[in-house]
């Protein structure tokens, strides 16, 4: 699989960590409409349904977050309680042990 993001100067490059790859290609799926990937449609979060509704997209974060799990040893991702728009924190555990966290703003 081949993944790109942003460095800290802004310029995409591709990511050749295999572990970073997943958490890079998770990030992504959070910042997804649903239905606006043209390879998975049943990726992404269904961000106008959810400001249309009021309702938080929860039941589409934990699917994303079951899609995933396989990947890291351990994986939890949840709403930041502290943001008023929709920001997900995601705590990681790569299968080499790494551990990191880092928030995801949608």
């Amino acid at each position: 699989m081949r993944t790109y993001g942003k460095n800290q100067d802004g310029q995409w490059v591709e990511i050749t960590n295999t572990s970073y790859v997943w958490l890079a290609t998770l990030a992504q799926t959070l910042r997804l409409n649903q239905g606006e990937s043209p390879f998975y449609a049943n990726y992404g979060i269904p961000a106008h349904t959810s400001v249309m509704t009021q309702v938080a997209p929860n039941a589409a974060v934990n699917r994303t977050q079951q899609q995933y799990a396989p990947y890291f040893a351990s994986l939890t991702v949840y709403k930041d309680p502290t943001q008023t728009d929709p920001t997900y924190i995601i705590n990681a555990v790569f299968q080499n042990g790494t551990t990191l966290q880092t928030s995801v703003a949608t």
